[in-house]
């Protein structure tokens, strides 16, 4: 008896072998296409929010690589220093602005500097962000509020301020860096994920509407990422268990990504052209799971709610990261978001 898909005299038919020389040929053809289209960053002016520290910081070292001419803005003026400092001595062509990117007036003035001073502008990333980290009846409305102006507004007004002159152009690029908490409400993170929630809405749809315009939006849905930056988030309720288990997921090999891995992975979908990326495995299963099984996913995250700290007296006043921290945020897997902070300017 013959094996199925296999002649009588042990032959492969030719029709499968036509198939599969036709898939191959595809498949060829397809990463031929992908690098012939892919975009080239040298000499392209890339502004960067919040690019000071933190993956902003490391996505301006791999774009200074590739031969892009830098912006880059933030609030604290010794931070952009420190980081243009850096960034210079390696040989890139940069520029600091300092900028509050909530304020429609700096966040406007930040796009048109970096115009004024390359002449163009090719791509923006909306990397600027706040966390804060806590039980809800701890939060106020100027936590979210907060949380609106830094992670959706600010994102929203350099937006507007670059598509006149991407539209000119007729061509830009503009990659939004959203979370995992902009798939899926997170205990503890609410103002945090109300408004990565709202910039991920944004962001596909702007990608819809702008394509036929050749301006192109890139959607990053990342899990968390060592970039050091836990130190400098806001903390309310029991501020040192708060921050300990923020820390330490930070922190750990499982639950997040190297930094220099995400931003690698972030600069590769905007050369390819991509309309969304969701960084790390665990945020790909959470994705795919809440889209399959959203009552599911929502038991679960109720359960873990359980586990975190509940709030105590003086749990309504804000605290920076590193003033809570405590012998529970500290240890040998603390330790590597302790070396980030250092390594990616977030002291």
């Amino acid at each position: 008896m013959a094996t199925h898909g296999i002649s009588g005299n042990g032959k492969i038919p030719k029709q499968i072998l036509y198939t599969a020389a036709a898939a191959g040929v595809l498949i060829a053809g397809n990463a031929v296409y992908k690098e012939l289209t892919k975009y080239n960053l040298q000499d392209k002016v890339v502004l960067v929010t919040g690019g000071s520290r933190g993956l902003g910081l490391v996505l301006c070292r791999l774009l200074a690589k590739k031969g892009a001419k830098l912006a880059v803005c933030a609030r604290s003026v010794d931070q952009i220093e420190r980081g243009v400092k850096e960034l210079r001595d390696q040989g890139a062509q940069i520029i600091g602005i300092p900028a509050n990117v909530q304020d429609v007036t700096q966040a406007t003035q930040a796009v048109n500097e970096t115009i004024r001073h390359y002449g163009r502008l090719d791509v923006l990333i909306n990397n600027a962000g706040t966390v804060q980290v806590g039980p809800v009846q701890t939060m106020t409305m100027l936590d979210f509020e907060e949380a609106m102006k830094t992670n959706f507004w600010a994102a929203l007004y350099t937006t507007f301020a670059a598509l006149p002159q991407f539209k000119k152009q007729n061509e830009g690029r503009i990659v939004n860096i959203s979370s995992i908490g902009g798939k899926i409400a997170v205990p503890h993170l609410l103002p945090y994920t109300a408004s990565k929630f709202a910039l991920t809405g944004f962001s596909e749809g702007l990608h819809a509407e702008l394509s036929k315009s050749n301006i192109h939006v890139l959607t990053v849905i990342p899990h968390l990422m060592r970039t050091g930056s836990t130190r400098n988030i806001t903390v309310k309720g029991d501020h040192e268990a708060e921050y300990a288990w923020f820390k330490l997921s930070d922190s750990s090999s499982l639950m997040a990504m190297d930094v220099g891995l995400s931003a690698r992975k972030i600069i590769r979908s905007l050369e390819y052209g991509k309309s969304e990326t969701i960084l790390g495995v665990t945020a790909k299963l959470a994705t795919i799971a809440n889209g399959l099984a959203p009552g599911w996913v929502t038991a679960l995250l109720t359960l873990a709610n359980r586990f975190l700290p509940a709030s105590k007296p003086g749990g309504l006043r804000a605290k920076k990261g590193f003033e809570a921290e405590s012998p529970k945020s500290q240890g040998p897997v603390a330790a590597k978001t302790d070396r980030a902070s250092v390594e990616n300017n977030e002291l």
